[in-house]
């Protein structure tokens, strides 16, 4: 998907889409025309209503809304300290567009829902996270100079990156720090914005929200499971004929969201997103769209990505860009990450090219789990694991031949600047004698084969692995390793020679 926003369809009475059929996009007019005006809540009503509807993030952790009212609430009246509220649409992973869509087409109900909160919190501020892409900024800057908020409003923008969504990533940029998470995991509700107690959430929660205080808990309830009520939105892409955003009731058969999509069906579905799970072609038929519908199936919710991967790509290699990809957008602040990552992406590689072996990935991944400063290690661990699983059949067939006959055709999105500018790694290997000195300098990065030659992934060198790798280039003694940048020979300066 490029920078516009997708198709948008509803499966049944559409309710966070309603008007998107007569609106291109809804203006404070068109927005209460349709929605109707919003109601005043106090603080244990809000908390009550979210607990009627069993209302929980929409961002991918899915921890529930009401709790974290009530931890605000309890943290501000302790210390005696205002509160601040923070939208989060940054929606940084490639595969997402359901909170840009609010964002471009629907802004005032996510004004509406960060209203609701700020006033029964009686919050100082509310801020508004976006991602630096432009996508949904020029909407929701009009959207605010439409209306009268309740307190001071502002719009932060962020890089637009897979980690930068992440709440301590967004609270750190916020407060003009780094937009990475921070070493130390410490709860919004202690201690976010400016060290005030501050309620954090998704984009399309405070949407659900805001329509949930105009019908009511029961109308809310009147679609859905009874555990998970309501509606909830979904980025179909991949394979899909006509990627969509769409909106439907919790409990909608999967298989009926990819046929509408023109999925092609009996190939296995990415659920989740890249933190996410995949699902074989059967658990697709029997899935059904909710937290515990994906779960029952092995698959996972998340934040409602569907990636249907097709049969005429590679799967593998489909895996190992995704694998890539997340271990360049870690922080590299932590072990698992800045060293883990970019092994679990080489020994996938690896694998692709059908001289690596799962019990070597899981092996890495075990490393990695449960380490990290975030969950970034945690989800990469759980897509690696995931697919090593549901592509058995693919990874044997890659170990005997090399190949599944398949080329990779980039069916998982990913930003189109991805890998751009990043160094790379190569060898001259008229040149290369073997010396291994490249392998002790940057042991993550270069690894020697059973001939004592180095043994490169074809993998972008991580930022943080950059100082390792230029003094790999600078000990080789016979100029053989080589650094480039899109292309072209980095310059190294002075080279050493024997």
């Amino acid at each position: 998907m490029n920078k516009s926003v997708p198709f948008v369809v509803s499966v049944g009475t559409p309710r966070l889409t309603a008007g998107f059929d007569v609106y291109r996009r809804l203006n404070l007019w068109a927005h209460e025309e349709i929605h109707g005006g919003l109601p005043e809540l106090g603080i244990e009503e809000l908390i009550e209503l979210s607990e009627q509807i069993s209302l929980k993030g929409r961002g991918g952790a899915g921890f529930p809304f009401a709790r974290k009212i009530r931890a605000v609430v309890d943290s501000a009246g302790e210390r005696n300290l205002a509160t601040v509220v923070v939208v989060n649409a940054t929606e940084g992973e490639p595969a997402a567009w359901k909170d840009k869509t609010l964002l471009t087409r629907a802004p005032h109900l996510i004004l509406d829902g960060a209203t609701l909160v700020a006033e029964a919190l009686g919050s100082d501020e509310i801020v508004i996270g976006i991602g630096d892409d432009g996508v949904g900024e020029r909407s929701l800057t009009s959207a605010l100079a439409e209306r009268q908020m309740p307190v001071p409003t502002r719009i932060v923008a962020v890089p637009h990156r897979f980690i930068s969504g992440e709440g301590g990533a967004m609270v750190n940029g916020i407060n003009g720090e780094a937009h990475i998470p921070p070493g130390v995991k410490t709860r919004s509700s202690d201690s976010g914005v400016d060290a005030l107690p501050t309620l954090l959430s998704n984009a399309e929660t405070f949407a659900q929200l805001a329509i949930a205080a105009r019908i009511g808990a029961a109308h809310y309830a009147s679609v859905g499971t009874q555990a998970e009520p309501g509606t909830v939105m979904l980025t179909v892409s991949g394979s899909a004929q006509r990627p969509a955003v769409v909106e439907c009731a919790t409990g909608t058969p999967l298989r009926e969201v990819l046929r509408l999509c023109g999925a092609e069906t009996g190939t296995p579905v990415l659920t989740g997103g890249f933190h996410g799970k995949w699902i074989t072609a059967e658990a697709a038929e029997k899935a059904e769209v909710s937290r515990a519908g994906m779960a029952a199936v092995g698959g996972a919710l998340g934040a409602g990505i569907i990636i249907p991967l097709g049969s005429k790509t590679c799967p593998l290699g489909e895996v190992a860009r995704v694998v890539q990809y997340l271990a360049g957008e870690s922080a590299g602040q932590c072990g698992p990450c800045r060293f883990g990552l970019p092994d679990v992406a080489r020994l996938v590689r690896e694998v692709v090219a059908g001289t690596g072996n799962v019990l070597a990935v899981r092996a890495a991944v075990g490393v990695v789990k449960g380490r990290g400063a975030c969950s970034h290690p945690d989800g990469t661990a759980a897509f690696t694991i995931s697919a090593m699983e549901t592509f058995a059949e693919e990874i044997s067939e890659h170990a005997r031949n090399g190949t599944c006959g398949r080329q990779v055709d980039e069916v998982l999105p990913m930003p189109r600047k991805a890998g751009e500018g990043a160094l790379r790694l190569s060898v001259d290997w008229s040149r290369c004698d073997g010396h291994g000195l490249c392998a002790y300098v940057a042991p993550e990065l270069i690894r020697l084969d059973g001939n004592g030659y180095p043994a490169l992934p074809d993998l972008p060198v991580p930022p943080w692995l950059e100082g390792d790798a230029k003094q790999a280039v600078k000990v080789c003694p016979e100029l053989a390793l080589k650094l480039t940048r899109n292309g072209a020979p980095v310059p190294m300066g002075m080279p050493r020679r024997r």
